[in-house]
């Protein structure tokens, strides 16, 4: 009597990326990636909010900072409008800000940041100066 072993069971190949489908990253999901990570550099802080150009409140260094992408492809430019801490150098703290944006949103997406251009909106000082009508 002769007995078949089963044998192994077939195996399929990994599909190829061409027959895995199209990953698409929407503006809005690097812009709140961009947001967070921009948080994450010293003494940046956040934007104030504007309505037809002028600004609606106070910025605030607690605030998340105004970001605005646009992807196109496999890249993503990046606007954002942030505050800095006061006596900090302004040149120093965007470029600080400019390379570990790019850093963390490549990181996260995948994507290549292309350019990111970066407002400051205002400067800060440590101790918060209170406005009062005299």
């Amino acid at each position: 009597m002769t007995a078949t072993l089963p044998g192994p069971a077939p195996t399929t190949a990994p599909a190829g990326t061409e027959d895995r489908g199209v990953l698409t990253i929407s503006d809005s999901t690097v812009e709140r990636i961009a947001a967070h990570a921009v948080t994450e550099v010293d003494g940046v802080g956040g934007a104030a909010s504007r309505v037809l150009g002028v600004a609606v409140g106070g910025e605030d260094l607690d605030n998340s900072a105004k970001v605005t992408a646009k992807v196109t492809g496999d890249t993503a430019a990046l606007d954002v409008r942030i505050s800095i801490s006061y006596p900090m150098s302004v040149s120093r703290t965007t470029e600080n800000a400019r390379r570990h944006l790019m850093r963390r949103v490549e990181e996260f997406t995948g994507l290549t940041v292309s350019r990111v251009d970066i407002t400051v909106t205002a400067l800060h000082t440590a101790t918060a100066e209170t406005r009062r009508v005299r």
